[in-house]
């Protein structure tokens, strides 16, 4: 799947699919934060397998559903669709935005630096 885009209340369900595995429609619903019916997260679930993001499995009385596209996925196309559309494409805008409205602890700090510094070694060996 090459552009993967979820609504929010199927980002919400997903991101459940995504924490636990699978989940039934009453695990789903119960594990959401805000109150929604029984027949609207069926409704939601059946959507996303319609779109290809889920599949069921027969599990007793109820279905198991089980995603087929990784969080790592969806994420790579929100976040490149976030870039494009309110950073004008701009990694630095997009990174300042991030690193600025977030608690970032020392850790990671130093996870982002050697990331960058990775790419510029990359970027630098490139030109030779």
């Amino acid at each position: 799947m090459s552009d993967v885009s979820f609504s929010e209340r199927e980002l919400d369900i997903m991101s459940i699919l995504w924490r636990e595995g699978s989940g039934t429609v009453s695990e789903v619903r119960e594990a959401l934060e805000d109150s929604l019916g029984y027949t609207s997260v069926l409704k939601i679930l059946q959507i996303l397998e319609e779109k290809g993001h889920i599949r069921h499995e027969k599990e007793g009385r109820a279905y198991r559903y089980i995603p087929l596209v990784q969080a790592e996925e969806a994420g790579q196309t929100a976040l490149g669709r976030v870039v494009d559309k309110i950073f004008h494409g701009s990694a630095e805008l997009t990174l300042a935005r991030l690193v600025s409205q977030r608690s970032i602890s020392a850790e990671e700090l130093d996870r982002m630096r050697r990331l960058l510094d990775e790419l510029d070694a990359d970027e630098t060996g490139s030109e030779r």
